[in-house]
């Protein structure tokens, strides 16, 4: 029975490197992968999901006029991999589930749980809600040895906790960090 499964980390715990391991397996055995990723990710040009270490592969861009359920009836593959799912709206999240139920395809989608406001966004709200599983993916805090479950922007290197949710960015605009840590550094900044 095929799931709708939500592997979702902070930022540098390897989400994207996961996304890119899971579709060269798949490839390597002649079967077919679709993978997405939201328009809104611009960072390695529109529609490239890239790691960190230097992997990349093109993806389909999911936009508002995209029709994943259709697109997934047609190519039939074995599985469809999304990144930054973060950034999906309730609808295609819905549409994941349809994939999932009606055409029994397996979708992985990868992406971060909470903002840097520890807010969840709106695609995270909805995958925690509908996945049929739920799996962590683990990094170590940038302060300390504790697990990193929390995202710290960074503006000029320093630390900001207030401002627009979505902000794309690698490791010059966000740190994984500890909720330890995060309420640290909130509260020399005198927000807390």
């Amino acid at each position: 029975m095929a799931k709708l499964y939500f592997r979702y980390g902070t930022m540098n715990s390897g989400k994207s490197i996961e996304v890119l391991r899971v579709a060269h397996n798949y490839e390597e055995q002649g079967k077919k992968v679709l993978l997405f990723t939201p328009a809104v990710d611009y960072r390695d040009g529109v529609g490239t999901v890239a790691s960190r270490i230097g992997m990349r592969k093109e993806g389909i861009v999911i936009d508002d006029q995209l029709d994943m359920v259709a697109l997934a009836a047609k190519e039939r593959p074995k599985c469809i991999l999304i990144d930054e799912a973060q950034f999906l709206n309730k609808q295609q999240v819905l549409q994941l589930t349809e994939i999932t139920d009606t055409l029994g395809i397996p979708v992985i989608a990868y992406g971060l749980r909470a903002d840097f406001m520890a807010q969840l966004f709106e695609g995270s709200y909805h995958l925690l809600a509908w996945a049929d599983k739920i799996e962590e993916i683990k990094t170590v805090c940038w302060y300390c040895d504790r697990k990193a479950t929390m995202n710290m922007r960074l503006e000029d290197g320093r630390p900001v906790f207030e401002g627009e949710q979505i902000q794309i960015g690698g490791n010059e605009s966000y740190l994984p960090v500890c909720r330890k840590c995060y309420s640290s550094k909130k509260k020399q900044a005198h927000i807390l």
